[in-house]
């Protein structure tokens, strides 16, 4: 049967109750059309789903993925954005992202003041997807899935899509649609896109670089004439264009905080935010399991270099993971100071971009020099990209060679004339474990002959690709961003 949905505002609880004051509470309302009258009259009839940040253990709150007909749509753009409305509303925004990315999550991070979780379908078995989403969204109000690329796009056709995410967690999905330069001609674009996968429910769909209200006008034509829910636009502002993304935006930076809240101030008045709540209501998932159990044992002491860029890329599922196999220290490998005690059991160098910094961590001679000890000891050492190439002989910039911690023997080719792109998803097999990951990065080895690889690796259609993984006492170093969320991570050291 169909339901109309409509809301009534109720008066917020004065603050003398203790409630914050100024916050609206909405009574979203799903009725039978055919019964419809007036909101009191057939408030029995009603499916009531109240809307507020006290919701916190109702059991439907919006949650929808915000995917596009392409990449550079504006999908991050809009997320972080709608993440800032409704983080300025006093909601709770659980934010999430499809895929390996390191870069948006850090935005999300940094708007919602929590983890962005990555929902990968090529990383990782769907039913570790499902318990991640569930187990984030269990105490959000608000729980927000960023698509990559186009929404059915994949590493084999759609499989690993943006679209089957979506399909796995039972989402609606909000199209995120670049307008520039067009109007009607969009109709046939989200003809195709409302009909090519009928199991795939749009929800509605956002306007990115609109250029007017006129051209909004235009563009509402089509979603009335396709009978497709249109939420708002965002209008074309020349501040917002975003080019690589390289490092992108810094909600740190004073220049970024004011474009976040110019963002946010745009969507505000050009958004109906409620409507958009109000249509992607869905069951929060039930969360089944209880939380992982510590590792059998004694507890291990583990140390994670990490910082704001050079080291920074981290999925929240393997911080996590480490947590619950001992105690963690981090240490910024920037700073010349003892970064370990020496008889720590797993070190874990992750990537992020090293290369920005290479006087620095070349100045940092106690923290190379500890390092080369440990390993020279026979410590355990999981180094995935920059990683692995501060573990390199070094790297030339600005006509100075950096010397890096010495324990692989080769050199990193950073220059721009010796960079090129590698790219995509990788998996091997290593210690008896069927191991996936992600390779990104412009930089290359240089000769490399001392040392082979470990295992051959190959890409998401099982091909052969060139990509090393390094072996060399207890230490494993590759390119690839492994994901080891669901796995025996020190069984790797067996």
């Amino acid at each position: 049967r169909r339901f109309i949905l409509f809301r009534q505002k109720i008066r917020h609880p004065s603050a003398e109750d203790g409630s914050s004051p100024g916050r609206g509470l909405f009574l979203w309302c799903g009725c039978p059309d055919s019964s419809i009258t007036n909101a009191a009259d057939t408030a029995e009839q009603c499916i009531f789903a109240p809307y507020s940040p006290t919701r916190m253990k109702e059991k439907i709150i919006p949650q929808f993925l915000l995917a596009a007909p392409s990449s550079g749509s504006g999908k991050t753009l809009i997320s972080s954005g709608l993440m800032a409305v409704l983080t300025r509303k006093g909601l709770c925004v659980q934010p999430y992202k499809c895929g390996p990315d390191y870069i948006d999550t850090k935005f999300h991070a940094a708007v919602c003041q929590r983890p962005s979780i990555n929902l990968d379908g090529f990383l990782a078995s769907a039913p570790h997807v499902q318990t991640l989403y569930a187990r984030y969204a269990s105490q959000a109000d608000v729980c927000i899935v960023e698509g990559m690329m186009g929404l059915f796009d994949g590493y084999d056709r759609d499989r690993g899509s943006s679209a089957e995410i979506a399909g796995l967690l039972g989402l609606p999905v909000v199209l995120v649609v670049d307008a520039k330069s067009a109007a009607y001609s969009l109709a046939p674009l989200l003809y195709g896109f409302l009909h090519f996968r009928p199991q795939t429910k749009i929800a509605g769909v956002l306007f990115n670089r609109v250029g007017s209200p006129q051209h909004y006008e235009r563009l509402q034509e089509v979603c009335t004439d396709l009978a497709l829910p249109c939420f708002g636009y965002l209008p074309y502002q020349e501040a917002f264009k975003q080019g690589s993304r390289y490092l992108g935006l810094d909600f740190r930076q004073a220049a970024d905080l004011a474009r976040l809240d110019a963002l946010t101030d745009l969507l505000e008045q050009h958004v109906d935010v409620d409507l958009l709540l109000a249509r992607t209501l869905h069951p929060r998932p039930v969360l089944t399991e209880t939380m992982p159990a510590a590792a059998s044992g004694k507890p291990l002491r583990i140390a994670v270099g990490r910082n704001s860029d050079a080291f920074s890329f981290v999925y929240e599922e393997h911080l996590a993971l480490l947590h619950r196999l001992g105690t963690v220290t981090f240490f910024d490998p920037e700073h010349n100071e003892t970064p370990f005690a020496p008889d720590i059991d797993l070190l874990y160098l992750p990537g992020g971009y090293p290369e920005n910094h290479a006087e620095a961590l070349a100045n940092a001679l106690q923290v190379k020099a500890a390092i080369r000890a440990y390993v020279e000891a026979g410590g355990r050492v999981l180094a995935e990209c920059g990683g692995m190439m501060y573990l390199s002989q070094g790297w030339q910039a600005a006509g100075t060679f950096h010397e890096m911690a010495g324990v692989l023997p080769f050199a990193i080719a950073t220059e721009k004339s010796q960079r090129r792109l590698s790219l995509g998803y990788r998996q091997f097999t290593l210690g008896g474990q069927a191991l996936r990951g992600h390779e990104f990065h412009y930089t290359q080895l240089e000769a490399h002959t001392a040392l082979s690889s470990a295992a051959q690796v190959h890409d998401a259609k099982g091909r052969d690709v060139g990509t090393p993984v390094f072996r060399y006492k207890n230490v494993i170093a590759s390119y690839t961003h492994l994901y080891w969320g669901e796995m025996n991570l020190m069984k790797l050291f067996e």
